[in-house]
């Protein structure tokens, strides 16, 4: 029987099971730490910034050591339902030299809070930031966000075309969405909705697939040649949705790379994905 589109339940759980498809998926995660622990060590950040009222609506800041700097906004993955933003304190690092102020975004997770609370809070984030990340040497009108997985699902949240219009969010100058998850129409009909709770009407409002962009923010998508059909089918359909409705959309698959490994893109000096955030903040 199938699920969704040719899946039957157990290959659709298994198309969006992704340490089924990447065994050492550990290994990843205590590299993460370690890095980020270094970071930790080497710069000088402020922790647990709070931008709301819930327990995890807080940041992470690594200030530049120059005021009205750009600002890198990073949102972790996980699910909606794991992780941590100290975890990725890692690519703080890459950018320090470059004058470049770097914030990790910490949202409500699943049960406790439900998709719709999550976007909500991301989007609080990006509005306290706004207002408030010149106190850490950021311009508050150059703000950069990128995302990995559930995170890139929440960045392209935040472009939105109601929302940008509404709070004048004009100053989230561009994003790049690693591995994201744009339709959540498949989620909700995988195991992992026994956490996320989703009906219908909540998976659909908060599918940027289904929804409009504001035109005036570049969007750079990049998804691992290794990954599942269903990941890469993620970053195409949105693709395919937006890139009529913003002419600054791209979308780029990255070969040898899988879900756990493109986190690390960002930080190396050479890669696509690097080389085209340095270009977008002009660094």
């Amino acid at each position: 029987m199938h699920i969704y589109k040719q899946y039957s339940q157990q290959q659709l759980n298994d198309q969006y099971n992704n340490r089924l498809h990447v065994p050492d998926y550990a290994a990843y995660f205590e590299c993460w730490e370690k890095l980020s622990s270094e970071t930790r060590e080497k710069y000088h950040f402020v922790k647990d910034i709070a931008y709301g009222d819930l327990p995890r609506e807080r940041l992470d800041i690594f200030t530049s050591d120059k005021p009205n700097s750009k600002t890198l906004v990073f949102i972790h993955g996980g699910y909606w339902q794991m992780f941590d933003k100290a975890s990725f304190h890692f690519i703080a690092g890459a950018f320090h030299a470059h004058h470049v102020t770097t914030v990790f975004i910490h949202y409500p997770l699943a049960p406790a809070a439900t998709m719709d609370n999550i976007v909500v809070s991301c989007r609080k984030a990006m509005l306290w930031l706004h207002q408030n990340i010149g106190e850490f040497n950021g311009d508050p009108d150059q703000l950069f966000i990128a995302g990995h997985s559930a995170g890139a699902h929440l960045a392209a949240m935040l472009m939105e075309k109601e929302w940008v219009q509404n709070n004048a969010a004009y100053f989230i100058k561009s994003i790049v969405a690693l591995s994201g998850v744009f339709n959540l129409t498949p989620i909700m009909l995988t195991a992992n909705n026994a956490v996320l709770n989703m009906t219908g009407e909540m998976a659909q409002r908060n599918s940027p697939a289904q929804l409009i962009p504001a035109n005036a923010c570049p969007l750079l998508l990049f998804v691992g040649e290794d990954e599942t059909d269903e990941f890469k089918d993620q970053s195409m359909e949105l693709y395919t949705n937006w890139k009529d409705k913003n002419n600054n959309t791209s979308l780029l698959q990255l070969p040898g790379i899988h879900h756990f490994s493109i986190p690390e893109t960002l930080v190396q000096q050479y890669s696509p994905v690097h080389l085209a955030l340095c270009s977008m903040m002009k660094i």
